[in-house]
């Protein structure tokens, strides 16, 4: 039996994607993998279809480390429709309660804020990918299925009030990894008095990747490069795999120990931190991984190309 051969470019790189309206994360994806005629594609994290903005698309090697992405701070700017709850707390689910939005001003609207900010618990929605018995929760809750779920400790580093016009306001947000805005947004309505849902939401910042320091790309855009033939102009949008990683030391390995580490062995090396995870390169400070620091302050591999 012959076994089918992986196809396409052998390129890597990191493409920040503008994800548009109304199409699905894997469907974006698997246009940015046509488009490049990419071998091997793979996202850090999925964005709803009625959300737009940031997703990083991880082609060829970057694929391996898209997890340190998953596990990466995000950024979110959320409309928040107050005064109408959802099936699915977003526009797209049907309407369960409407109340009048009352009382509602800059002053009772950061009171409520502040009672969110920092470490909190927050249950997971029925619609949501996490599973329950092997099963993912929004396929039961499509049969109206609901089961008990338990509060998820998340990080809202900041909850920010950009605009009120009423019945809807608008906010920035910056939340650690498993933060359902969706949630938030309701929770936020509910301490209101009047309930509420997103009515849109945009992603601005993944990790490192922050919009307000570096262009997002469309499909439209590499599209129309792809139309024109030059594989050139394309490329150029793809970031090196380490730039998801510049958070971390860096540690230049001699050619002993790089050739070590690949063998995965932990190496001892001079001036290397003492805890935590370090960026890796050989002599020519070519990039090959990611390594740990051990209790012995020996460098262990843990992601290499």
């Amino acid at each position: 039996m012959s076994r089918r051969r992986n196809s396409g470019r052998n390129i890597t790189g990191i493409l920040l994607l503008d994800k548009p309206l109304h199409l699905s994360s894997n469907d974006a994806l698997q246009r940015v993998k046509r488009i490049y005629r990419a071998a091997k594609a793979g996202h850090t994290g999925s964005l709803d279809p009625l959300a737009t903005g940031l997703l990083p698309c991880c082609l060829g090697d970057a694929t391996k480390f898209s997890a340190f992405l998953l596990d990466a701070d995000k950024w979110y700017r959320v409309r928040v429709r107050l005064g109408v709850t959802t099936t699915t707390a977003d526009a797209e689910g049907e309407i369960v309660a409407t109340l009048p939005v009352e009382n509602v001003d800059a002053a009772r609207i950061e009171t409520v804020l502040r009672g969110f900010r920092g470490s909190i618990q927050q249950m997971p929605p029925m619609h949501s990918a996490l599973k329950h018995n092997g099963q993912r929760l929004y396929k039961l809750a499509r049969q109206g299925i609901e089961v008990e779920r338990q509060p998820r400790p998340i990080e809202i580093f900041a909850l920010e009030l950009l605009s009120i016009d009423l019945p809807e306001i608008e906010l920035n947000v910056h939340c650690s990894k498993g933060t359902y805005v969706r949630t938030l947004a309701e929770d936020i309505g509910r301490e209101l008095g009047c309930g509420g849902h997103v009515s849109q939401l945009r992603r601005t910042g993944v990790g490192p990747y922050l919009e307000a320091e570096m262009p997002f790309v469309t499909l439209d855009e590499i599209a129309t490069m792809a139309d024109d033939d030059t594989p050139q102009r394309l490329d150029a949008h793809l970031l090196a795999l380490d730039s998801a990683l510049g958070h971390w030391p860096a540690v230049k390995l001699s050619a002993d120990a790089a050739f070590y580490l690949g063998q995965g062995q932990a190496v001892l090396i001079p001036q290397a931190p003492t805890s935590g995870l370090v960026r890796l390169y050989d002599p020519s400070q070519k990039f090959i991984g990611v390594g740990t620091i051990a209790d012995d302050g020996k460098v262990q591999p843990k992601r290499l190309i």
